[in-house]
């Protein structure tokens, strides 16, 4: 029995793990974003939403994808983030 399905957590094949790593490569590649740019406008959002709340660093997850965008059938880089607030800071 693996120990792994009794607590819900699915155990990932080294094939899936490879083909998402080459997705991300890709997916930089095309947009033409260098990962210390990305890295950069990574700081630069956290510091400004920094300002109005205090965020959960260690769930923090931001990442560059491909989209199609509504009505359009051409897919798009975009940066998606998922930034967990812990909560919103005083206001003065």
């Amino acid at each position: 029995m693996d120990i792994f399905k009794l607590f819900g957590k699915k155990k990932e094949n080294s094939k899936n793990v490879a083909k998402e790593r080459l997705k991300l490569v890709l997916v930089h590649d095309r947009a033409d974003l260098s990962p210390q740019l990305l890295e950069m406008m990574k700081n630069d959002i956290l510091k400004v939403i920094s300002q109005y709340a205090e965020i959960d660093d260690e769930a923090l997850d931001i990442k560059l994808t491909r989209m199609k965008k509504e009505g359009d059938t051409t897919p798009v880089s975009a940066l998606v983030a998922n930034i967990p607030i812990k909560k919103v800071k005083d206001k003065k």
